[in-house]
């Protein structure tokens, strides 16, 4: 039995698409698709997510607008400030998060979900 995929998404956002695409043309077997906007996730989750993808500095997006608008990129921010911006704010966790078993990863590039969904 194939282990079950869970997605962490933003449903309208061009690269979860592309990667929710991604895995169905590899036949992944997906379990829970979160919409990250509607069913944000608590700081626990965000801990663990975190914790699978190498650390809270993987899952942050430095891309937000907010990271700009709060001029954060000329702040030092320790790991539990990136946890606590991340649990009050979606936007600052880079999307998709896509977990397998005790192994994520947080944006997509092919190469990398392969690597997740075939080991």
């Amino acid at each position: 039995m194939k282990t079950k995929i869970d997605f962490y998404e933003l449903p309208h956002c061009s690269t979860c698409q592309k990667a929710k695409a991604y895995l169905q043309t590899q036949n992944a077997d997906l379990g829970v698709v979160r919409d990250i906007k509607t069913n944000p996730l608590s700081r626990k989750e965000v801990e663990h997510l975190a914790s699978l993808v190498g650390g809270p500095e993987n899952l942050f997006s430095k891309r937000a607008i907010k990271y700009r608008e709060l001029g954060l990129a000329n702040q030092q921010l320790s790991p539990d400030d990136l946890i606590k911006l991340m649990t009050e704010e979606y936007t600052f966790i880079k999307r998709p998060v896509i977990v397998r078993g005790n192994r994520a990863l947080s944006g997509f590039n092919s190469k990398h979900v392969d690597d997740l969904i075939d080991k």
